[in-house]
């Protein structure tokens, strides 16, 4: 009988459902938003659990007669071709987000097609899982063809975007040595826009240029503007920016506009994001820090290191729950540079994705 363990609440419910499914051990979640008026798992939650039963053989879950109660047991990552369709109530970031830490792992590689709201200020958007977070995992040697295709883009609160996720699988990881941050040399982005008028995407375009320009003369935006049925069911326009530095280092930020804000607004607000972000030094951004960290675990018996600007409230409770899941701590040293950053050190645990077949 594995050891069961237990959680409360229904915070970073994602990231222990991934961590369940990788290190193989049963988990129970109780006090799911038990004190609430509207107690247990919401739409969006149960959502989450149908596409991880989809990718996964085996797994079963119960969940209470008041959805207040999950007990999980993890099955095998299978991957393969799934269609999912998103509960609107969440972007496809929140669902695609965990997805990337465990395909690689799966016995099959990831072909996988999720459908709803493609960027929204709550969860990561589609275009920073693209830029920033796939390219974090060629650092672990996960090479080959990793691709996020937009097919449709979907602004809240009717979504109707789609995107496809393919993903290969390897056997074991590399670890990583990632401690020189360098210096900014360009910044990228990415201003699209649905149902409105295309010339909304260039005043994003030239409201964040404004700001950046100060800074950096190599500032490139793109504009993506959707017409037609790739346009989805809603109005929406979004900006999402990545910097570069000289070690190759990508700090991102993005902003979605809410009822009201105009493209200027927006592009301003990102802009200073953006800037904010590179303050906090370190070579990983905000968004990226969860999934480093845990592919440094995951990684062979061997010291990776990183480092990090400012550990944001997920990751500390990542590192907390890394420590139930699989027993590595971080050794963590604050650097006496201009930002305080830190640099994170760990052995990982050797894991070897056993389901892959060998050729």
């Amino acid at each position: 009988m594995n050891q069961v363990l237990k959680f409360n609440g229904h915070n970073y419910f994602r990231q222990r459902l991934i961590m369940a499914t990788l290190s193989g051990k049963t988990v129970k979640i109780d006090k799911i938003r038990s004190d609430e008026t509207d107690p247990g798992l919401q739409d969006f939650e149960t959502n989450f659990l149908r596409l991880l039963e989809k990718v996964t053989n085996g797994s079963v879950i119960e969940i209470s007669y008041t959805g207040t109660t999950i007990v999980y047991k993890p099955g095998i990552i299978t991957g393969g071709k799934v269609f999912h369709d998103c509960d609107t109530s969440r972007s496809i970031g929140y669902y695609l987000e965990p997805m990337v830490a465990i395909a690689p792992f799966a016995k099959t590689p990831f072909d996988l097609t999720l459908t709803g709201i493609t960027n929204d200020n709550t969860d990561i958007t589609v275009d920073t899982i693209r830029t920033v977070t796939l390219l974090q995992l060629k650092r672990f040697g996960i090479d080959g063809d990793i691709e996020l295709k937009i097919t449709k883009r979907g602004a809240p609160p009717l979504g109707g975007g789609e995107i496809t996720f393919k993903c290969p699988t390897v056997r074991t990881l590399r670890p990583m040595q990632y401690t020189e941050e360098g210096r900014i040399k360009r910044i990228r982005g990415i201003a699209y826009s649905t149902r409105v008028s295309p010339q909304m995407a260039n005043r994003m375009v030239e409201s964040a240029r404004s700001v950046l320009n100060r800074y950096i003369p190599d500032v490139y935006i793109y504009t993506d503007v959707f017409k037609g049925e790739q346009s989805g069911k809603s109005p929406g326009f979004a900006l999402s920016l990545v910097g570069e530095s000289t070690t190759g280092a990508l700090i991102s930020a993005e902003q979605v506009a809410n009822p009201g804000e105009t493209p200027e607004d927006i592009g301003r607000k990102t802009a200073k994001l953006l800037l904010e972000e590179i303050s906090k030094g370190g070579c990983v951004d905000s968004v990226s820090q969860w999934l480093v960290l845990l592919m440094m675990v995951l990684g062979p018996e061997d010291v990776s290191k990183v480092r990090i600007g400012q550990l944001t409230a997920l990751t500390i409770q990542l590192l907390r729950d890394i420590k139930d899941f699989f027993g590595v701590t971080f050794k963590i040293q604050t650097e006496q540079d201009v930002n305080q950053t830190l640099i994170l050190t760990s052995v990982g645990i050797g894991y070897i994705n056993y389901s892959k077949k060998t050729r």
